[in-house]
């Protein structure tokens, strides 16, 4: 297991903002006064930390008498991994937070190597209350440890007025396949010189919404044994992805400065990514009116292919540490029930999240003028809802790492079948 927290910190590919840590309790307790203090560990100032503080807030209004004292500490993800990996590696857990957020595709990583360091939310939220596929990441052997926060429904951001200049109408790119898009991809390249997309060699993004919408992933169903030789669903997302390559249609870039600058700038078409994207999208007011958001293209083959995926997301868990009890019931209060509390995050921060009862407030209907007076985070609920459920398991991103050289020597020439065999082998040697 030492070995396996090795190669998920060296894996580690997601940069995320940085922040300083304050002079708060490392996890919760007991003052001497007696105010009940929890301490939450996440990252991400704007959304993550500004949700977080939205719901501190939401606990307060409705236990106005409630002496708890949330103290919110901003560490950059890279760091919470270390300090999760290095406390509970060391056994103890006196300087861990009450509450910590971690990304869904690590989630299991966690509870599998260190079940006893969760506490069970079993008894505080109700399971079905979420959108299904979130429930794998955050439960292990039937027990529930996570409350379910943001959604990374992922869908195609379009151009309005470059597919029109090719000819082609929104409609044209509802509920469509990748052989489709790539089709429109060419023909817009002609006509107005724009690339179809972005892609970073290094990132596999796409592969992963791309096998999530057919109801597969790079591991079975028991969330540990490697599936990439023989995963039909694999094998066809990446002679997807090398037909996108080939087609002279795909802007290649190495960073999240470069992704983002290539749509901000007008030289790309679409964007299929998770809905977390929208905001930086919008902070090009100059192009409001041009964009639409439409389902996510899936794969032609694939017989459980769906038009509805995932990109990203986090939940968050409550440390087996003192003031658990008053953790557990502070989430329960707010991420998971309080309908109101998620209409001010759509509005405030853009995170629309997993509650299933959210959706139904006015905040997930509002038209978008910047889309072209399209319910977009209504679109975004409804396709989260859809998306299918599959095993994250312990090691997407060992894995991933193996497959990103594969990839290449599959785009250089070597045959799929073999590129994809012997991403197997390796796999069962590092990830056991």
């Amino acid at each position: 297991m030492k070995k396996l927290l090795a190669i998920m910190l060296a894996s580690f590919v997601l940069l995320t903002a940085c922040g300083k840590e304050n002079n708060a309790p490392n996890n919760g307790g007991t003052t001497a006064e007696g105010t009940k203090e929890i301490t939450v560990w996440a990252w991400d100032k704007a959304f993550n930390i500004g949700a977080m503080e939205r719901a501190s807030e939401a606990y307060k209004a409705k236990n106005p008498d409630s002496t708890l004292k949330v103290n919110i500490v901003e560490n950059a993800q890279a760091d919470i991994i270390q300090k999760l990996n290095a406390g509970l590696n060391a056994g103890t857990t006196k300087s861990l937070p009450t509450i910590v957020l971690i990304e869904d595709y690590r989630a299991q990583s966690f509870l599998q190597a260190y079940p006893d360091a969760f506490f069970e939310l079993t008894d505080f939220i109700k399971p079905g209350d979420f959108a299904d596929y979130k429930i794998g990441p955050t439960s292990l052997d039937g027990k529930q440890y996570g409350v379910p926060f943001d959604s990374g429904a992922a869908g195609l951001y379009v151009r309005r007025d470059y597919l029109e200049e090719a000819g082609f109408k929104i409609d044209d790119l509802q509920d469509i396949d990748w052989q489709k898009l790539i089709e429109i991809g060419k023909a817009v390249k002609t006509k107005t010189g724009k690339s179809l997309l972005t892609q970073d060699p290094n990132d596999l993004g796409l592969i992963r919404m791309m096998i999530q919408s057919a109801g597969s992933w790079y591991l079975k169903d028991d969330g540990t044994t490697p599936n990439l030789a023989g995963n039909e669903v694999l094998k066809e997302a990446f002679e997807t992805y090398k037909e996108l390559m080939g087609a002279d249609i795909v802007k290649v870039t190495s960073d999240w400065s470069q992704f983002v600058g290539a749509f901000n700038g007008g030289e790309v078409a679409t964007v299929p990514t998770g809905n977390w994207i929208t905001a930086s999208v919008k902070a090009e007011a100059s192009q409001s009116g041009k964009w639409a958001v439409v389902p996510f293209p899936k794969l032609a083959k694939a017989p459980n292919a769906v038009h509805a995926s995932n990109l990203g997301g986090s939940s968050w868990y409550v440390m087996n540490v003192d003031g658990k009890e008053a953790a557990a019931d502070f989430l329960k209060q707010t991420f998971g029930s309080d309908v109101d509390l998620y209409q001010k995050l759509v509005k405030e921060i853009g995170a629309i999240g997993t509650l299933k009862a959210a959706a139904a407030g006015e905040a997930y209907k509002e038209a978008d003028e910047f889309f072209g007076g399209q319910k977009v985070v209504e679109d975004f609920a409804k396709w989260t809802e859809q998306i299918p459920r599959v095993n994250y398991g312990m090691h997407t991103y060992a894995i991933e790492d193996i497959l990103v050289v594969e990839m290449q020597n599959y785009l250089g020439g070597k045959e799929i079948d073999k590129a994809l065999s012997d991403a197997q082998a390796q796999a069962e040697t590092q990830v056991k």
